[in-house]
């Protein structure tokens, strides 16, 4: 099959891209890189800035590379807004697509409409970044989010992507149920792909004197992902406990030095309101580390994952936080079978091969719905 996949977040598609090369396919990647985190590509679509002169660069760099995209016979977008482009520019860019190539794709790998009506419904979600137990008011970065996506255009053109898309995957539980009530047919669920070849798993020893706590800091979403509870209690635990632990912070440190910091570490807290461990804590769980955050019932249920529930899965609450901190400093010897378990979570259901053979399976369905 000759595949398309336009556009990135946390090297999703890239990494998929990576699975299907190895099955004999033939993918061209197409993205901004993520932005500053500049992921691999194969070709670079990057918008630098809303100015005029790097607008009018965009629109040519798109135009020229636009061309180039037919005649395939998959296309997935990575989000129904994946162009930096307003969002009947992005409608225009996937009916191109749809006229000149086979099946198109949506990917729910990210905020959209759907997924921020999901969580302001009050019913989908026991809690989220908008729905904070003992907290009135939204954050300003949810309030950001909300006029972003409550958006009159952006809701209709979501609408309207989604429904004349081949199908829809999202890649997360969470953006999977924000589809569920609307488009439950064309739906499918499929883990993020982590490329286990490439990351080196490292056992975390059943001696460790001193367990090796690491968080990342990123001023401008601490709270919205829940960093500064996590945060906090870190700090008690290690007030209590400071010759059992360290902390390891990075803060709106450069990625490359990120990955360092986190590759030294034992446990990786991330995401709060999360129920699912994102691509950071994914490919933190393949190296070995343990991830304190997103692992719900509910992520499990879907993945039909009965035994092996590696994640430390922590509510948005100080104390529930705290009390699962202190659990792993007083049974360090757990950490060992923790470890080894998150990689083997990881090999069973986010196995890039595996993944890339998901796709290829809906992809390649005479009847979608």
């Amino acid at each position: 099959m000759k595949i398309l996949l336009l556009g990135e977040y946390s090297n999703v598609h890239w990494t998929l891209a990576q699975g299907l090369q190895a099955l004999g396919h033939s993918v061209v990647v197409a993205s901004n890189g993520d932005r500053y985190k500049n992921y691999q590509r194969d070709i670079d679509i990057t918008r630098n800035s809303n100015n005029l002169i790097d607008t009018v660069k965009y629109i040519y760099l798109l135009s020229k590379n636009f061309r180039q995209f037919k005649g395939f016979d998959i296309v997935q977008i990575i989000n129904p807004f994946f162009l930096d482009l307003k969002a009947s520019k992005n409608l225009a860019a996937f009916n191109y697509l749809k006229k000149h190539n086979g099946k198109v794709f949506m990917g729910a790998f990210g905020n959209d409409a759907y997924w921020l009506k999901a969580c302001l419904d009050k019913k989908t979600f026991r809690y989220s970044e908008f729905d904070i137990p003992n907290r009135t008011e939204y954050l300003d970065p949810a309030k950001e989010l909300i006029k972003i996506w409550s958006d009159k255009d952006k809701v209709k053109i979501n609408r309207e992507i989604a429904e004349n898309s081949d199908g829809i995957i999202a890649c997360l539980y969470e953006y999977f149920v924000a589809y569920q009530p609307q488009f439950r047919e064309k739906l499918t669920y499929i883990p993020a792909p982590i490329n286990t070849s490439e990351i080196t798993f490292k056992q975390r020893s059943k001696d460790t004197s001193k367990v090796a706590f690491f968080i990342g800091i990123q001023k401008l979403r601490n709270e919205i992902k829940g960093a500064d509870i996590l945060y906090n209690c870190l700090k008690e635990i290690h007030s209590k406990y400071p010759s059992e632990c360290v902390v390891n912070k990075a803060e709106s440190v450069p990625y490359h030095e990120y990955i360092t910091m986190r590759d030294h570490s034992d446990i990786l807290l991330d995401q709060l309101y999360s129920y699912t461990p994102g691509m950071n804590a994914l490919t933190a769980m393949a190296q070995g580390l343990v991830v304190v955050g997103g692992g719900e019932p509910e992520m499990y249920n879907l993945l039909n994952e009965k035994d092996n529930h590696p994640i430390i899965n922590v509510l948005p609450d100080e104390k529930d936080v705290f009390e699962k901190l202190e659990n792993l400093i007083l049974n360090k010897s757990k950490i060992a079978d923790l470890s080894s378990n998150s990689r083997l979570f990881i090999e069973k259901h986010h196995d890039y091969i595996k993944v890339a053979q998901q796709y290829l399976d809906i992809w390649s369905k005479e009847k979608l719905f």
